[in-house]
């Protein structure tokens, strides 16, 4: 896995300025659509304290030998709680991301087994770290309050990139034009030459993450461009990271 500490150092950083961010916004600001289909802002805002406290509470209870499932009421209980949340003003949603990050470096403190299994994709607490990491920075660009893909490292580039990748029908590589990383998906087989989908890191990764890229990625095969591989769904919980 990527070096924990770098990771947690990353989020950090991204909490830090989606806190920012909300400084000066207005309820009128953050009632406004974010690019997620039915949600505002808010929604989004609400969503990313959700998912930090359900992964903080993952590693505490690994830290009393137990486990527990990521929401209360499963996914009706999160969906009631986004709602819920929505509505806060600005400074209320900036209060609860700090509470959030101060629950999670305590959380990240307190773990010294990086494997132990925790109820979330039925994994361990570094895929927890890792879904964080994800999470945070897709939505912290989702929220529409001055974060853009330009954010997202390298490193977060990679890792998103070989989480999503399951995401495509079949064998493909995968290469950064940026930064010259590649990343080989799937068995070829027999079938022929799979495609090659390049692109700039943060494009690549906002292709696959279903989000709208500054500049699309492109794919080519047999020496010639095809279109760009259809996508699947989200990876499944059997895709641990």
């Amino acid at each position: 896995m990527t070096n924990p500490q770098h990771i947690i150092a990353d989020t950090r950083v991204t909490l830090d300025r989606l806190g920012g961010a909300l400084v000066g916004l207005s309820d009128d600001d953050l009632a406004a659509p974010s690019p997620l289909p039915g949600w505002t802002r808010g929604h989004v805002l609400a969503h990313i304290d959700g998912v930090g406290n359900g992964l903080a509470r993952q590693v505490e209870y690994v830290a009393i030998g137990d486990t527990i499932e990521m929401y209360d009421g499963g996914q009706e209980g999160r969906d009631a709680a986004i709602a819920a949340a929505a509505g806060r003003s600005a400074a209320s949603h900036q209060s609860a991301l700090h509470d959030v990050g101060a629950r999670l470096a305590s959380a990240w403190a307190t773990t010294s087994d990086w494997d132990a299994p925790v109820r979330y994709r039925f994994g361990t607490v570094a895929g927890v770290l890792h879904a964080w990491w994800r999470e945070l920075g897709i939505h912290a660009v989702d929220a529409d309050i001055g974060i853009d893909q330009g954010s997202w490292g390298p490193d977060l580039c990679g890792h998103l990139t070989r989480f999503l990748a399951e995401r495509l029908p079949g064998p493909a590589t995968v290469r950064f034009s940026d930064t010259g990383w590649s990343f080989e998906h799937g068995d070829p087989g027999s079938a022929g030459e799979p495609p090659e989908v390049a692109g700039r890191s943060t494009d690549v990764a906002a292709w696959l993450a279903g989000r709208v890229p500054e500049v699309r990625p492109t794919a080519t095969a047999g020496g010639g461009p095809v279109d760009l591989p259809p996508l699947g769904p989200w990876p499944p919980p059997s895709a641990r990271f």
